[in-house]
C-alpha cells in the first residue's frame, strides 16, 4: 500500500565532504571546451566534458583578425561555461586563450569583452611555449617516464617539445596548426607539404626523435586514431595510449593525405565535423615522422587542459605511481576495506616467484580493484568490475594494464574463462600474461571465499609452494576451514598453477 506523503520514510544523508572542483576552458582557434574536474587525484577524474567547434582562427591566416562570426558566439558560450563550472561548485575557473586569440590584430579586444561579461573569471592569453608546457605536463600524467618528441596541434599552432625519461627539454610553437596550415596551403593539401617541411626544418633538435616515440596530442590527431581503430576492429575503443608503428602510422597519414571529402566520409570512424582539417593533420604527421625517425607513435587523450589540473596538484600525488594510484581510487570509492590490497598482496607471492618490477607493480593494482564489485548485483558483479576497470578514466593504464587488470577482477569474480565478454581483454594479452592473470584471478577468488575480505581471516591462512605442490594452510579456530567451496577453488587455482594442492591445518 503506498504511504500518504508526510509518513514516506525519508531518505538517508549522505555525510562527508565533496571533494574539490576544478573548471578549464581552452579557448582554442578550432574549438571551446570546458572540463571540470573533481577532486586531486594522480589520475584527473573530469566529470564534465563539453565542446563547442567554433571556428575562432578561420580565416585569420589572410586577415590577421579572427573570424568575426565566431566571436558572439563564442562570448555565449564562454558565459555558459562560466555559469555551469560555478552551478558544479568549481573552487577554481581559468581561461586558457591560444593562438588564434594571441596572434589577432583584434585579440586584445576579444579578450577585453571577455572580461567585461565575466570579470571574475582570469583569463590567460598562453605564449606557444607556455602552451607547450602545459601539455607536456599533461602528457607526462599520463606517460611519466616518456621519451621522445610531443606534438600538440590545435587549430592555429603546433606545439613542440622534446621529452627525456619524462623530463621537458627543448620546446617550440610553429604556425602549422590544422585551420591555419589550411588558410596558409589555399585549401590544398599538396602544397600544405613544402609549408610543414619548412617550418620543421626550423627546429634542429627534432631528429633527437630518432628510434624514439612521437607522442600526439590534439583533436585531429585522435580523430587519426579513432579512424585506426575502426578501420583495423581493435579490441579498446580508447585513444589514449594507443600505439601505431611508424610504418602503420605513416600509411594511415599518407591514404588520409591523400582523400577527398568524399573518400574521407566513406572512411571507417572519420569525424563529420573534422573532415576538412584531416588531410592537414596527415600531412604534419607524416613530416613530423620523416624529421624525427620515430619508432612509434603514440596517443594521448592527455594535453593543455591536464596540464592545467596537474599544476594543481601537490608535488606529493604528482609523484604517486599512476598505475596504482588509479587501483588506490578504484578501491576507495567501490571497494570494502581499502587495508586488504597489501595482505592479498603478500598472500599472493608464492604464486610469482620471479617477477620484473613491472609485472610486481600490476598485480599490486589487481588487488587494489579485486574487491570492487561488492557493491553490485550479484548476479552481476563480474561483468561490472571487468568494465569497470577496462574503461576506467585512469590516465596512467596502458591498453594492455587495463586488460590484465580487468581480466583478474572478472575471473576473480568466477566469470567464465572463456565468456565472450572477455575476449576483447584476452586479445591485448600475450601468453604469458594470460596466464599471470588466469593465476591471480583464481587466487583472489580462494582468498575471498577463505575470508569474506576482511583481513583478519584472511590472516589465518597462507599458500606455500612445497616441493612439487601447492599447500594452503589454515590455523585452526580462527573461523576458517576447507568446505566443499574452497575445496573447489584451491583445485581451480592448482589447475591454473600446474601442481597438485594439499590443505593443511594447524593449530593455533
Amino acid at each position: 500500500m503506498d504511504l500518504p506523503s508526510d509518513t514516506m520514510p525519508a531518505m538517508p544523508m549522505r555525510h562527508g565532504e565533496r571533494p574539490r572542483r576544478f573548471a578549464v576552458v581552452d579557448l582554442g582557434s578550432n574549438s571551446v571546451r570546458l572540463v571540470v574536474f573533481e577532486g586531486l587525484s594522480r589520475n584527473p577524474l573530469p566529470i564534465f566534458n563539453e565542446k563547442a567547434v567554433l571556428g575562432l582562427g578561420r580565416g585569420l591566416q589572410q586577415t590577421g583578425r579572427l573570424n568575426e562570426a565566431a566571436i558572439a558566439p563564442a562570448l555565449t558560450v564562454l558565459c555558459r561555461y562560466a555559469a555551469v563550472a560555478r552551478a558544479m561548485g568549481a573552487a577554481t575557473i581559468e581561461i586558457l586563450a591560444t593562438a588564434a586569440s594571441r596572434d589577432a590584430s583584434n585579440g586584445p579586444d576579444f579578450i577585453a569583452a571577455i572580461n567585461t561579461r565575466l570579470p571574475d573569471v582570469p583569463v590567460r592569453i598562453l605564449s606557444g611555449l607556455e602552451e607547450g608546457a602545459l601539455s607536456a605536463d599533461g602528457v607526462l600524467l599520463g606517460f611519466p617516464g616518456a621519451d621522445g618528441v610531443l606534438g600538440d596541434m590545435g587549430g592555429g599552432s603546433l606545439e613542440l617539445v622534446e621529452l627525456a625519461h619524462g623530463r621537458m627539454g627543448e620546446a617550440a610553437s610553429l604556425p602549422l596548426g590544422a585551420i591555419r596550415l589550411a588558410d596558409r596551403a589555399g585549401g590544398e593539401p599538396q602544397r600544405a607539404r613544402a609549408i610543414v617541411e619548412a617550418d620543421l626544418a626550423q627546429v634542429s633538435w627534432l631528429r633527437k626523435g630518432e628510434g624514439r616515440d612521437l607522442y600526439l596530442v590534439g583533436g585531429a590527431w585522435r580523430a587519426l586514431a579513432r579512424m585506426h581503430i575502426a578501420q583495423t576492429n581493435y579490441p579498446l575503443s580508447i585513444v589514449h595510449h594507443y600505439v601505431l608503428k611508424r610504418e602503420e602510422a605513416r600509411d594511415l597519414a599518407g591514404v588520409v593525405a591523400k582523400a577527398d571529402r568524399k573518400m574521407l566520409e566513406k572512411m571507417p570512424g572519420a569525424p563529420a565535423k573534422r573532415l576538412e582539417d584531416m588531410p592537414f593533420a596527415a600531412v604534419v604527421l607524416r613530416r613530423l615522422l620523416r624529421i624525427t625517425g620515430a619508432r612509434r607513435v603514440v596517443f594521448s587523450a592527455n594535453g593543455l587542459r591536464e596540464g592545467w589540473y596537474a599544476r594543481q596538484l601537490p608535488p606529493t600525488i604528482r609523484a604517486e605511481h599512476p598505475l596504482l594510484a588509479a587501483g588506490h581510487d578504484l578501491a576507495a570509492r567501490f571497494g570494502r576495506d581499502t587495508d586488504l590490497a597489501p595482505a592479498l598482496l603478500a598472500w599472493t607471492d608464492p604464486l610469482f616467484e620471479r617477477e620484473s618490477p613491472e609485472e610486481m607493480a600490476l598485480r599490486e593494482a589487481a588487488c587494489w580493484i579485486s574487491d570492487i564489485g561488492s557493491h553490485d548485483h550479484p548476479d552481476y558483479r563480474g561483468e561490472h568490475a571487468f568494465y569497470r576497470v577496462l574503461r576506467q578514466p585512469g590516465a596512467g593504464l596502458d591498453h594492455h594494464q587495463r586488460a590484465f587488470m580487468a581480466l583478474v577482477a572478472a575471473l576473480r569474480y568466477e566469470v567464465p574463462p572463456d565468456a565472450p565478454m572477455l575476449l576483447c581483454a584476452r586479445a591485448l594479452l600475450d601468453s604469458a600474461a594470460l596466464r599471470r592473470a588466469e593465476i591471480l584471478g583464481a587466487a583472489l577468488r580462494l582468498a575471498f571465499t577463505l575470508s569474506g575480505g576482511t583481513r583478519q581471516l584472511l590472516a589465518g591462512t597462507s599458500l606455500r609452494r612445497v616441493g612439487g605442490e601447492l599447500r594452503l594452510s589454515l590455523v585452526e579456530g580462527t573461523g576458517v576451514f576447507a568446505g566443499e567451496s574452497v575445496q573447489r577453488r584451491l583445485d581451480a587455482l592448482a589447475a591454473a598453477v600446474g601442481l597438485p594442492a594439499t590443505v593443511e591445518v594447524s593449530v593455533s
